[in-house]
């Protein structure tokens, strides 16, 4: 069992404009969801999944065409992102049931 005593005596608040990692992120850099916003929207080449033909678009329609063209395909994990994307994450429901009649209904997701 650990020794008691106050555990919070080291935990002090920076001053004023004092960083508690001052060697850490510089200043002007793009984390990665700016950097993949600009990418996403540049213009690509897109194949349409039924036709084939090629047409404009951007990163991010020619994306969205591969993860349909999966689904197509038949592969389950596409065609289950593409619903929870369209129509939202299914929730898990459970039901408890006691001796008593009474019913409790928990849900979970969502």
């Amino acid at each position: 069992m650990a020794k008691g005593g106050n555990h919070n005596e080291n935990l002090k608040s920076f001053k004023k404009g004092e960083s508690g990692n001052p060697s850490g992120h510089p200043k002007g850099v793009k984390n990665r969801s700016t950097i993949l916003k600009k990418w996403i929207e540049v213009a690509a080449e897109c194949i349409n999944p039924e036709t084939k033909k090629k047409l404009p678009g951007t990163v991010e329609d020619k994306i969205a065409l591969s993860l349909i063209t999966k689904a197509l395909s038949g592969d389950v994990q596409a065609i289950k992102e593409i619903n929870d994307t369209l129509y939202g994450k299914i929730a898990d429901k459970q039901e408890m049931k006691y001796p008593d009649g009474v019913t409790i209904n928990l849900v979970h997701g969502k």
